[in-house]
Order: C-alpha cells, then sequence, then structure tokens
C-alpha cells in the first residue's frame, strides 16, 4: 500500500499544484484573449462609426498593436506555465539550459523562416504599413498576381486578408516584397470616358465638370468625397477616340464605390445630351464590353 499512499500524497500536494497552475494558465490566456478582444472593439467602434473601412491611421496602429501585445501575453504565460510544471515534477529547470541550446541552435537553422516572420511582422506593425481594416494589394516571393483584399489580422507571424470574394487569405509576412496601400489617409476614383475624336472635348470637360457637381451635391455621396469631383482633361489620344479623365479623392477604401457611382452618373449625362460612351477597342480590333478607367 505504500506505492498508492505515496502516489495520494503526490496528487494532493505537487499534482494539485501542477493542475492549479494549468488551470490557471488557461484562464489568465482566456481573460487576456478577451480583454484584447473588448479593447480592439472599442476602438474599431470610436474611430469607425460602424463603417469597418473608414477609421483613422492612429486606430490602425492600436487595433494591430494590441492584437501583437495579446498574442504575446498568452504565449508568455503558457511558457512560463510550463516551466513551473516542469519544476514541479522534479525535472531541473536549471539543468535544461545546455540542451535547450543545443536544441535552440539545432531550430534555428531549420526555423530562419519563421524568425524572418516575426522580423517582417515586426516591422511592418512599427512602421505603420497597413492595418486592421486597410484595404491593400500585397506580393509575395514567388507569387504570380498579388494578394488584394480587406486586412482582417496582422500579427508577428503572419498577414490575414479578406478578398472581394469573402476568401481568406494568410500570408507570411517573411515572404512579402511589396506593399500597395489602397486606404492610407485618403484615396482617388479615377473615371477615364473614352469619347470619339469628332465629339467637342471642351463639352465633354463642361459635362463631366456638372456629374462632379450634382454628385458633390448628392446626400448619400457627399459623405464619402473630400472634395468636388475634377477633370484633368485628355489623358490620352487613340485614332478614333480620346480619353479624358475626372478624378475625386475620397474617403480611404470608398474608391471603388465612388468610381462605380461616377460612372454610371457619366453614362446618364451623356445620354442626356444625345452623346454615347463608345467601348474600349481591344487590340485585335474587336470591340469591349466596358469603358476604360481605374481606381486608385
Amino acid at each position: 500500500m505504500q506505492p498508492l499512499d505515496d502516489l495520494l500524497d503526490w496528487l494532493s500536494g505537487r499534482g494539485l499544484e501542477i493542475v492549479l497552475i494549468i488551470l490557471g494558465s488557461v484562464l489568465l490566456a482566456r481573460l487576456v484573449a478577451w480583454t484584447g478582444r473588448k479593447i480592439t472593439d472599442s476602438i474599431d467602434r470610436r474611430s469607425t462609426g460602424g463603417d469597418a473601412l473608414v477609421r483613422s491611421e492612429a486606430a490602425k496602429h492600436r487595433h494591430s498593436l494590441t492584437q501583437v501585445i495579446t498574442w504575446t501575453l498568452i504565449v508568455l504565460i503558457y511558457a512560463v506555465a510550463v516551466f513551473f510544471v516542469l519544476d514541479r515534477l522534479g525535472v531541473p529547470v536549471t539543468g535544461l539550459v545546455a540542451p535547450a541550446t543545443v536544441l535552440g541552435v539545432g531550430l534555428g537553422f531549420g526555423a530562419q523562416r519563421i524568425v524572418g516572420d516575426v522580423l517582417a511582422g515586426f516591422f511592418i506593425i512599427t512602421e505603420r504599413q497597413y492595418g486592421f481594416g486597410d484595404v491593400v494589394e500585397i506580393q509575395v516571393v514567388g507569387g504570380g498576381d498579388p494578394a488584394r483584399g480587406t486586412v482582417e489580422d496582422v500579427t508577428l507571424r503572419v498577414t490575414r486578408l479578406r478578398s472581394a470574394d469573402g476568401e481568406v487569405v494568410t500570408l507570411p509576412n517573411g515572404q512579402i516584397v511589396k506593399v500597395v496601400n489602397l486606404s492610407r489617409d485618403w484615396a482617388r476614383a479615377v473615371v477615364d470616358v473614352p469619347v470619339p475624336t469628332s465629339v467637342d472635348v471642351g463639352a465633354v470637360n463642361d459635362i463631366l465638370r456638372g456629374v462632379g457637381r450634382e454628385a458633390y451635391a448628392d446626400p448619400t455621396l457627399q459623405p464619402l468625397l473630400l472634395d468636388e469631383p475634377s477633370v484633368m482633361g485628355v489623358e490620352s489620344l487613340g485614332l478614333d477616340e480620346v480619353n479624358v479623365r475626372m478624378v475625386a479623392r475620397t474617403l480611404p477604401g470608398k474608391q471603388f464605390e465612388v468610381g462605380r457611382d461616377l460612372r454610371a452618373r457619366v453614362v446618364l449625362a451623356f445620354r442626356r445630351q444625345g452623346l454615347t460612351v463608345p467601348p474600349p477597342t481591344a487590340p485585335d480590333g474587336a470591340p469591349g464590353t466596358v469603358p476604360a478607367g481605374g481606381d486608385r
């Protein structure tokens, strides 16, 4: 019965301590995660007014920084809990320093990419290259087309995007070679209107200016615009048509919505004046189906 008594004594002593350490670390980690979510939700409510795309740069940085601090604290809590459990099990923690050093060197060669990801994530956050809610276009090493979407999560290791189709794209920070932030401070909607060379360009400019004034006076569109859309004039020349450019400064991330609205207004305005917007011509001479134009 002596072994059973020893087991019961151990369970009531160090065994109970180990259970309490594990339980306490889990509860503390959940508390930290819950607190982090509350803080980020509060930041979002104060900075967006309900719109996940419109937020200040400081708010984006605070959101990302809160996520990183929360993740770091959780890792630290579990690491400390492991050392306490090893100590209660009678494993000499100081005796593990030398083997851990050798193991660390071996893992270091195999974990260079992870270390690179963490370092890249650190600089992304501290330099405020982008943050939660930004609309970005990211090019990775050896990748084809760049990933484009709204930033949903930025950690020290990865960046997660939500594409326009609702897909979640996860990118290792160390593999990122180029970032285009489409929602930094302000954005610009660009509308290129192709018109035949036989049309009076001055009259077209007047029509587009009228469209800009109407758009800026529209109470549903004005909150998205920083100023009245302007007409830049002829952007390019062709044999049969010219492109007249119209631009509008918008709130971050709203250039796509404003661009679609302006194109629809241009088509209606041209129809009222008896003009038509010709489709762009493909390289082989076949007519296209969508008028030229883009957003930046």
